[in-house]
């Protein structure tokens, strides 16, 4: 998801926001493992090429479609553990690009809380995330915008705070990707200069989110805002491809929610979108995303702590 993702955050691949992920202030109690299936579908028509909003009538619509497996283990209740693999399509409606699938990377994530505490009538907690991604499979990074991936390595450092009174909240967070360069399938390529090389060199990248709404036990409703800037690379040329050292920046809007229903208190169903405000050389995309996680207690008998942030 990054995904989010760093769930893999790729030019014109949809951007997460679900909950119980390395992203939101949610955390799983100890030897408590919830896993399932997610599935995001993502579509767009108008794209910005650099700073200028167009359509291409030789893409029509481009989508991507995602089924994922996501986990998190609770290795304490401050301790968390999470892991992501994304099987992904994609595919455009017009023209003679053909679609591309495959598994994509492998996210792993640690999550810890190093400060936790009362003020007012709530709780502020601080949360410190490190992450890590890779290539699964040898998938082509130089097709986009209909590549699943762009096959870096990344690194993911993320501090973030979240304020709870009652069962309203806010939680805010940076984070900072480090990004490996990548090898494509060319001697020599062209950016603002040429290259005689196959290796690319790519942008690492800034991430700001902001999310608050409603969290209790049974129920979240939150709205999500999300900043992306890649920091380097260039602008698309005009009628030109795509290229994986582009300048990415993309800023989205959207809502989650998250139902555990009382008579199934392990099962919990997750769903939300996200709409791509504003954004440069990424598709203005519409993306809608479902899950259903399952709880399962390794360990000692589960307890419900409704005055912090778990929701397990």
């Amino acid at each position: 998801m990054i995904r989010k993702i760093i769930i893999g955050i790729i030019l014109f691949v949809p951007l997460l926001g679900m909950a119980q992920t390395d992203i939101d202030a949610i955390m799983m109690e100890k030897n408590a493992l919830c896993i399932g299936p997610s599935y995001t579908y993502s579509g767009w028509k108008n794209y910005w090429e650099g700073k200028l909003k167009r359509e291409n009538l030789n893409l029509g619509t481009v989508s991507t479609q995602m089924l994922g497996l996501m986990g998190t283990y609770g290795v304490t209740k401050r301790l968390n553990l999470l892991f992501s693999v994304p099987y992904v399509k994609t595919k455009a409606s017009a023209g003679t690009l053909h679609s591309n699938k495959g598994i994509q990377d492998l996210s792993l994530f640690v999550k810890y809380i190093p400060y936790k505490v009362r003020i007012g009538d709530g709780i502020f907690t601080v949360f410190a995330i490190g992450g890590f991604s890779t290539p699964l499979t040898n998938y082509v990074a130089d097709y986009l915008p209909l590549s699943i991936g762009l096959h870096t390595t990344n690194l993911l450092v993320r501090g973030m705070a979240d304020y709870q009174a009652g069962n309203y909240f806010v939680t805010g967070s940076a984070t900072y990707a480090f990004r490996s360069n990548v090898k494509i399938d060319r001697t020599s390529y062209y950016t603002t200069e040429g290259h005689n090389t196959d290796k690319v060199a790519i942008p690492d990248m800034a991430t700001f989110n902001l999310r608050f709404g409603y969290r209790s036990y049974h129920l979240i409703a939150e709205a999500v805002f999300n900043n992306m800037i890649t920091l380097g690379g260039f602008d698309i040329t005009r009628n030109n491809m795509p290229f994986p050292s582009n300048r990415m920046n993309a800023t989205t809007g959207g809502i989650n929610i998250k139902y555990t229903p009382a008579f199934a208190p392990r099962l919990s169903i997750v769903g939300g979108g996200n709409y791509v405000l504003k954004g440069r050389n990424v598709g203005q995309a519409l993306t809608i995303d479902g899950a259903i996680f399952y709880v399962m207690n390794l360990g000692h008998k589960e307890k419900k702590d409704t005055n912090n942030n778990q929701t397990r």
